[in-house]
């Protein structure tokens, strides 16, 4: 085949696939079967760096997988990691894979097992080939089945190796979707004949001869090497025929014969019949003035299923294992609203869109992956529901359908009310529900994080519209956050004590959940309670953390619902969690006041005003982690000069800010006691290691002779200062520094002189001001240096207001500080500026 482009997909629909689509699609098949999956993909490279795409998908629908198209190789999952070792990752079962990697069993809580084999070539790896098959539990992955993957992964990098010289071996387009091949399902063979009433001469094919030998084979069942060919058979007439046939069939065979070859004109007829061996088939005659041609069709079981299905009085759905209808029967019809030729060889989603909500396609991958059965309820439309149940096999997925009555509960809550859980698909779906939302707790660090996670993680889980989070503060409750309730509704409620008779109260107090299938029972167990307009269901959970309360949280739904037993238990470890991320968050916000309020008291308020030059300075704290850090800036007169500092402490915390505050107190007792500067830099580096802080940091002293213009300049481990010339020009000076002040007691600090003209501005920053994940600080300081090249001559305050403008509006992970300094003229009337 000619070698063409592999980097968009497959390439066009209607032609041949290209080479690197067969391959994927070869290995992919040759994987699943070598080790008995009953689905399997391709993981390859894109043109992004360290994205990869999944380029093949066999045995599963494509679109019921797309959030897991993409993968980044630093992801906590399986193909990531595989990728990123070079090893195989083999995982038996759910607790093997929910051990090793949470954040994938909480997308897809359902037990699988699952063989991720990086495809290596030497030192390249194009990506990762998956297999997913039943889970083993207590049982390893045999040697055998990772040899057959191993083999099969070592021979697709060879391949694709050849390949690359022809094209590259990428892949950003949509998967591909993959059949595999049928294993169990029983061959479909015909044979004809031919009956001439006149003469009596039958002729038969080799087929049809086969077919209707099996049945007199005594040794039919034996295997194929012991077996003694059956005798052909000496068919020569119509009741040679019909004597090989079971006697009711004998009979109709003669009654339909003698209808077709009577009649005036062309007639067909069919009759179901059972052939020598037991299997139906199915006859189909023709003809007529005295000729009757004949068709025997042994079908396997599939048509005589399908009658079967019509009778009963449930519908019946057959679903291939890439979800495209193969059958549907009668009742079926019915109950979906669509006949046969609107959904037989479409996709389920395709062909009825509704199936596409969020919680269905959540129970098709649960069908789909933990081969188990599936059960749930389903709205067609406004007036009309469904119980649906998915029975998944290696070949495919049988679904059937029932009417229903609209559930007395939200249609999102994952079970029926009292019914229990239907299947271990459905069990481990409730089971990882508490892993998702504690892997979302862990990255929330404010009490309001920790309420905007429950927000986005549990009202989906459960089909919740409204929640509310009570904190307890000095015996009495009070409103953290809301959503979905009537604005001002929850006021009331802000503030109550402990002795209140109220749901939310009490669930504290006695450390007890309480569930309300409507408000009607809310308003009966609790009189006179203020009622807003919903009419649903009601969870009041207890936040308790180690025992001691911390507050409540209220979990409201739209319609009335149940609450099994198996959702009350869950519900209930969840606010375990959420009670144990408050207190955490509650701990963070109090430090974190502290850290900000020692931080600002350590910072200059206001510059000082001094003669020959006007200085600005700024600071932002992070947006992540702890918001405060130990950046800081100073301008000191020290009665030589002018002393321009700035430093950075390591981390972030009430820690740094402390430290901050030691090393700049240290640099003003140094500067004022008429320290030169590699003095200064050197006792603050000594002071540093006595405190045995456990902490490093950076900083950068400058000493300004405003008269004369000239500076001198020591840097310990920081940033290069920037200089802007009056004509806009603007260098990164070249300063020479010792290491990080807190390493070496012995560390020296070479001094630079430099030399300012009026209207000079020297620009003193941090490192979160120039510093990108992924990108070199370089570059981050030439972007500083173009900026600050290109503000013109404003006031002082209003270019540092521009530089930092920019940085400050997305997430930053680190503290700025920026101190500027510019030298005024000589002449420059009244006293200098200073922001």
């Amino acid at each position: 085949m000619p070698g063409k482009s592999h980097s968009n997909g497959p390439g066009t629909a209607t032609g041949p696939p290209d080479e690197l689509a067969l391959e994927l699609a070869h290995a992919t098949v040759g994987a699943v079967e070598a080790t008995g999956g009953f689905a399997g993909g391709v993981y390859l490279r894109t043109d992004t760096p360290e994205l990869l795409r999944l380029a093949a998908l066999a045995g599963l629908p494509v679109q019921l997988f797309h959030p897991w198209w993409n993968m980044h190789v630093n992801r906590p999952f399986p193909v990531a990691d595989a990728y990123r070792s070079g090893s195989a990752i083999h995982l038996a079962d759910a607790e093997d894979a929910m051990r090793r990697y949470p954040q994938l069993m909480a997308g897809l809580p359902f037990p699988f097992g699952s063989l991720n084999e990086p495809v290596t070539d030497g030192s390249d790896c194009y990506g990762v080939l998956v297999v997913i098959r039943a889970a083993t539990p207590g049982r390893p992955v045999e040697t055998a089945d990772r040899r057959r993957i191993r083999q099969t992964a070592h021979t697709l990098a060879t391949r694709l190796t050849a390949l690359a010289t022809r094209t590259p071996v990428t892949w950003t387009g949509p998967p591909l979707n993959v059949q595999l091949p049928a294993r169990t399902t029983p061959p479909v063979r015909g044979g004809r004949f031919h009956w001439d009433r006149a003469t009596g001469a039958l002729t038969l094919d080799d087929t049809l001869q086969t077919l209707l030998a099996a049945g007199r084979d005594p040794d039919r069942g034996r295997h194929p090497a012991t077996r003694a060919h059956p005798a052909p058979l000496r068919l020569t007439g119509l009741d040679d025929l019909a004597s090989v046939l079971a006697p009711e069939d004998r009979y109709g065979l003669w009654t339909v014969a003698r209808q077709v070859t009577e009649a005036d004109g062309p007639l067909t007829r069919r009759i179901w019949l059972r052939a020598p061996d037991g299997r139906p088939c199915l006859l189909e005659l023709s003809g007529g003035a005295g000729h009757l041609h004949g068709t025997l069709v042994e079908p396997g079981a599939g048509p005589v299923v399908a009658t079967a299905a019509d009778r009963l009085p449930s519908g019946v759905c057959s679903l291939d294992r890439l979800g495209r209808i193969t059958f549907v029967s009668r009742t079926a019809e019915t109950l979906l609203g669509r006949g046969r030729p609107e959904l037989v060889g479409r996709t389920l989603w395709d062909a009825l869109p509704w199936f596409g909500r969020p919680a269905y396609e959540d129970h098709f991958r649960a069908a789909l992956l933990s081969d188990e059965p599936v059960h749930f309820p389903a709205q067609r439309d406004p007036d009309a529901w469904l119980s649906v149940s998915l029975y998944p096999g290696h070949e495919g997925v049988t679904m059937t359908l029932t009417a229903s009555d609209q559930p007395a509960y939200t249609p999102g809550s994952l079970v029926a009310p009292g019914a229990g859980l239907g299947s271990p698909a459905d069990r481990a779906s409730v089971l990882y529900r508490p892993v998702a939302l504690a892997i979302a707790l862990t990255e929330a660090v404010t009490a309001r994080q920790v309420s905007a996670v429950v927000t986005e993680e549990l009202l989906p889980a459960f089909g919740g519209r409204q929640l509310a989070i009570y904190l307890l503060n000095e015996r009495k409750l009070h409103l953290a956050w809301e959503t979905g309730f009537p604005q001002g509704f929850l006021d009331r409620f802000d503030g109550v004590g402990l002795d209140a008779r109220l749901p939310g109260v009490e669930t504290l107090t006695t450390g007890r959940p309480i569930f309300f299938e409507s408000m009607q029972h809310l308003a009966a167990a609790y009189p006179g309670i203020p009622m807003d307009a919903h009419v649903g269901a009601r969870a009041f959970l207890p936040l308790i953390a180690s025992g001691r309360p911390v507050g409540s949280c209220i979990l409201g739904f739209d319609q009335p619902r149940g609450f099994s037993p198996e959702e009350r238990t869950v519900l209930t470890a969840l606010a375990g969690l959420i009670a144990q991320a408050l207190q955490r968050a509650r701990r963070y916000d109090s430090e974190a006041a502290l850290a900000r309020g020692l931080q600002s008291a350590l910072l200059p308020h206001r510059l000082p005003a001094l003669p020959g030059v006007d200085t600005a300075g700024r600071y932002l704290p992070g947006t992540q982690g702890m918001e405060v850090g130990g950046d800081w800036y100073d301008v000191i007169d020290t009665g030589r000069g002018i002393a321009l500092v700035i430093g950075d402490v390591q981390g972030h915390g009430v820690a740094a800010a402390a430290t901050m505050g030691q090393l700049r107190s240290a640099v003003r007792a140094f500067a004022l006691s008429g320290h030169d500067p590699e003095e200064v830099m050197s006792g603050t580096n000594r002071l540093l290691i006595d405190l045995d802080a456990g902490q490093f940091a950076t900083c950068c002293y400058i000493l300004l002779d405003t008269a004369a213009g000239t500076t001198h300049a020591v840097r310990a481990g920081h940033l290069p200062p920037l200089l802007r010339h009056p004509d806009g020009t603007t260098d990164v000076v070249d300063l020479p520094g010792g290491v990080v002040l807190g390493v070496d007691a012995e560390a020296t600090y070479p001094v630079t002189p430099l030399r300012l003209v009026p209207g000079d501005v020297l620009a003193l920053y941090t490192d979160g001001l120039v510093e990108e994940p992924g990108t070199d600080i370089d570059l981050g300081i030439e972007r500083l240096r173009r900026a600050l090249a290109a503000v013109g001559t404003g006031p002082l305050a209003e270019t540092a207001e521009g530089l930092i403008r920019e940085a400050g509006a997305g997430d930053r992970p680190d503290d700025i500080a920026l101190l500027l300094a510019a030298r005024t003229p000589d002449d420059a009337p009244g006293p200098p500026r200073t922001g």
